[in-house]
């Protein structure tokens, strides 16, 4: 059963109450102070100061210190708690700011404005907040009408390109597990969806250019992804995406450049990660038949020297699924079968290659 607009709105809006339940000052003076730990910082009382000393009492603990007046930070009214837009903060300092975002995160609302820039904590779970019903309400909303989310950065960009008749650029950034992958996929998904053509009679939904663009993500992620200590899909790439509209503002094609390609991890990986996905792929969603007759392998992955840790299994990493959803890319983007096998046989020739011995 498909997720309502109602199903998503908790993950979208602020939870009434959440401001007045905010603890008020009431007439005190609190700050952050940086503290040793995974919090960074804790919500302080300043007491008194003289000079550059001031005390201090813990709001959590109770207990009293004295710091350096420069260490402390100005803590916003409670009017701000869980702020939409963090330049509009009265005080923006790195302690609001990560209250701020944790605060949200704690209510599962992973994205927040700031400013021009939209961040988002990943929750290494999925949201029902990616749906087409989604979709359509953020579809021609202005900034601010309805909460951050990345779809709307999206809309504003074809918004301005469609009224500017200028190419416009979202950029994508952050470390590694941070997100970039899935919300590059949702970016992709959102353009792929509003700028769709009418469907032709006749025409089959597979050959759609809006189809050949967002399955190009799990080729990409098959054969440019892999395991880190981190991230369970990390890109090991970085790629730059073109989507070309036409002058009616539908979708017409894209292209993508990639570029740093981790070659260096096809011939070792670190303990407790793997190679690219693909290789794990093979073993599990081909038949043992074609493993051994086409490929030449063994069917044991561990026996391959460049798959240093062998069969490394993730969670959160279904490869024989996985496969099919490559296979079904493959057929959506028109891959022949000559093409697969040349790739499966290349993929082949890398494994069979690391375990060749040179002697001189």
């Amino acid at each position: 059963m498909a997720a309502t607009w109602e199903d998503s709105q908790k993950y979208l809006f602020v939870p009434k109450g959440a401001v007045t339940k905010a603890a008020d000052f009431g007439g005190k003076k609190m700050a952050w102070i940086p503290v040793p730990g995974d919090d960074g910082f804790a919500r302080v009382e300043i007491l008194k100061q003289e000079g550059d000393d001031c005390q201090v009492e813990l709001v959590d603990s109770n207990q009293k210190q004295t710091v350096n007046i420069n260490d402390t930070q100005p803590m916003n009214p409670p009017k701000f708690e869980m702020c939409e837009d963090m330049s509009l903060l009265s005080y923006l300092n790195e302690g609001g700011i990560l209250h701020n975002l944790k605060s949200r995160y704690q209510s599962q609302i992973i994205y927040t404005y700031s400013g021009l820039f939209c961040v988002a904590v990943n929750p290494y779970k999925r949201f029902p907040i990616y749906t087409d019903t989604v979709i359509n309400h953020y579809r021609g909303k202005k900034k601010g009408e309805l909460p951050p989310h990345v779809f709307a950065i999206a809309d504003n960009a074809y918004s301005d390109m469609i009224q500017n008749r200028e190419n416009q650029s979202i950029l994508i950034t952050g470390e590694s597990g941070a997100g970039k992958t899935e919300n590059t996929k949702k970016v992709i998904q959102y353009f792929a969806s509003i700028g769709a053509a009418p469907a032709k009679d006749g025409e089959a939904k597979k050959m759609s250019v809006e189809d050949q663009v967002v399955m190009c993500n799990p080729v990409l992620e098959a054969y440019g992804n892999a395991k880190t200590v981190r991230n369970d899909n990390s890109s090991r790439f970085g790629k730059f995406i073109r989507v070309h509209f036409g002058k009616d503002s539908k979708l017409a094609s894209a292209d993508i450049e990639y570029y740093l390609l981790e070659k260096a991890r096809l011939t070792y990986q670190n303990p407790e990660e793997r190679n690219f996905h693909i290789f794990y792929q093979i073993f599990k969603g081909l038949t043992q038949e074609y493993q051994t007759n086409t490929l030449l392998l063994d069917t044991d992955p561990n026996k391959y020297k460049f798959l240093t840790n062998g069969d490394v299994q993730v969670p959160s990493q279904d490869d024989v699924a996985l496969w099919k959803e490559n296979e079904e890319a493959m057929d959506i983007l028109n891959f022949t079968a000559e093409e697969r096998e040349s790739i499966l046989k290349l993929m082949s020739g890398c494994l069979l290659f690391g375990n060749t011995s040179l002697k001189q």
